[in-house]
């Protein structure tokens, strides 16, 4: 099925130049440039955007999770795997990195992964998965079921790649991440490849403006 998005798919080595994302980038710098109140975000400014509203799906704990759990937090989520070779663990370093550079202001940010792979990755490998990068980031394991419909939601790509054996396969989905305010509105997507400080900066602006 192919998607309307603002994200394309990859094949483990990300596209950091997207259609969809360039055609939103430049909409947005029109719109920006009839606001002069605006903040000048470096990612691409999605707000008002009526999708990938809010996810209710059990984290690597068991706990039902929703954006409402997370108020008075930047929530960063990134949709993955963790057998992903490159850009998975590319992305959430960065994240990691991010709440370094924010400082102070490093515990208002969240760390939210969705795995594309809920046949693989139990709830036990995810947790020790999030570790690797920061124990407070949570990752969310829907079933297949589910997954459909979160893809749909939040107008994402995933597909699985058959391997050598059934178990050894992998899975091309779209890279970047989607970043919602304090008030657990969607406010951002940011392209993979765009660097720590990039967000990090991104996530400033939303802070000062509350």
């Amino acid at each position: 099925m192919k998607f309307t998005e603002p994200m394309q798919p990859e094949r483990r080595r990300a596209v950091k130049t997207l259609g969809g994302a360039v055609a939103l980038s430049i909409t947005a710098g029109l719109l920006a440039a009839c606001s002069p109140g605006k903040p000048s975000f470096r990612s691409i400014d999605l707000t008002g955007a009526d999708y990938a509203q809010d996810f209710s799906l059990p984290d690597h704990n068991g706990q039902l999770r929703t954006l409402k759990d997370f108020g008075g937090k930047i929530v960063v989520v990134f949709f993955g795997f963790t057998q992903c070779p490159d850009v998975c663990p590319t992305s959430m370093a960065d994240l990691a990195q991010v709440k370094q550079l924010l400082g102070a202001d490093g515990d208002k940010l969240q760390g939210i992964f969705i795995t594309v792979d809920p046949e693989r990755d139990t709830p036990a490998l995810l947790k020790g998965y999030m570790a690797n990068f920061d124990p407070t980031f949570l990752a969310l394991r829907p079933t297949p079921e589910q997954l459909v419909q979160i893809a749909k939601d939040f107008k994402i790509y995933y597909k699985k790649v058959e391997g050598k054996t059934p178990t050894s396969y992998t899975l091309d989905h779209s890279a970047g991440s989607y970043v919602y305010d304090t008030k657990g509105q969607l406010r951002l997507y940011n392209r993979y490849g765009a660097g720590a400080e990039v967000l990090a900066s991104d996530i400033r602006l939303l802070l000062k403006a509350g």
